[in-house]
């Protein structure tokens, strides 16, 4: 699985948490907010990928 399928697959794993949370779940709002951190790490490492792609094609 690449970077992108995994960002795909934490925001598709967190979706039913966040609907608990609007339904004012607290559990799960703590949920949500550690798969968003997770998200927020995996878009980094994505990013620094295309940096490095970026690079790669400039030398």
């Amino acid at each position: 699985m690449d970077e992108y399928e995994q960002i795909e697959r934490l925001i598709a794993e967190g979706r039913e948490d966040y609907q608990k949370a609007l339904g004012g779940n607290k559990a799960a709002g703590t949920r949500v907010r550690k798969q968003m951190q997770a998200v927020k790490n995996q878009a980094q490492v994505i990013r620094q990928k295309m940096l490095e792609v970026r690079d790669e094609d400039g030398n």
